[in-house]
């Protein structure tokens, strides 16, 4: 009876001992599975780690053009480069403002060509829709488009993917005055210079009503704190450079140097 109680003992410690290698090995193939299906979330760039008291000024041009020399003349007062994400079917009814902009001195980026979704395209679609944009844009401009802005900024892995291969930048922003929600001015200014740092990009609407009021109290104050108007390509780094899990970019050469 002894025997057969060690016996009993000793088979259920080698069955349990069987099960917590199964659970194990069940674990680690869930986890590699998991790891395959789901790959790290790449990000676009939302600002820039900088010393510097540089930040963008950035418009999605999509709607009304009505108020562009509006725009200029606020952007000219305060000596502020901006850069103008357009939309290509914008572009189309509006290749005067488009110009306009351009010749202010201020970047033409590309929003897309119909404001279609990314994360619902296909790869070929969001190529299409980056493509036909840049065609529109440099056929103003002359020159090559190297920043894109995600429509309603819906991206994904694949639409980040596409812009590398295109030798683009994919851009985002940090501060979003809400303008498309139609609030007053000093919302939209509250809003704005809390949230406002060294590198951020800030993202505005042209065709909004209360957006060019804002836009003069809120370049007026920042001017006065002491920070610089630049376009986006000119904040942002165009190699060595990683970006963190905020959609942050940092330049590695400098934290190397």
């Amino acid at each position: 009876m002894k025997c057969l109680v060690i016996n009993f003992k000793k088979t259920l410690f080698i069955f349990g001992f069987i099960i917590i290698i199964f659970l194990i090995l069940l674990a680690t193939i869930t986890g590699i599975s998991a790891t395959s299906d789901n790959p790290v979330r790449r990000l676009p760039i939302y600002c820039v780690e900088t010393d510097t008291k540089q930040i963008s000024v950035t418009f999605d041009a999509a709607w009304s053009a009505e108020d562009t020399d509006e725009i200029l003349e606020i952007l000219n007062k305060y000596n502020a480069r901006a850069t103008i994400f357009v939309v290509g079917s914008w572009v189309d009814e509006n290749p005067e403002a488009v110009k306009k902009f351009y010749d202010a001195g201020h970047e033409i980026a590309n929003h897309s060509d119909t404001h279609k979704l990314f994360s619902k395209a296909s790869r070929q679609e969001v190529i299409k829709e980056i493509e036909t944009c840049n065609k529109k844009i440099e056929a103003i401009t002359g020159e090559k488009v190297k920043l894109v802005r995600a429509p309603s900024g819906d991206y994904d892995n694949k639409s980040i993917e596409v812009t590398d291969a295109l030798g683009m930048k994919m851009i985002q922003w940090s501060v979003d005055s809400l303008d498309w929600k139609k609030l007053s001015a000093q919302e939209m200014y509250s809003r704005v210079i809390s949230k406002t740092e060294n590198g951020s990009i800030l993202l505005f609407h042209n065709g909004v009503e209360n957006t060019p009021e804002a836009l003069r109290m809120i370049l007026e104050k920042l001017k006065n704190d002491g920070y610089e108007f630049v376009t986006v390509s000119e904040l942002i780094y165009w190699d060595n450079y990683k970006i963190d899990y905020t959609g942050k970019q940092k330049s590695i050469t400098q934290k190397l140097s």
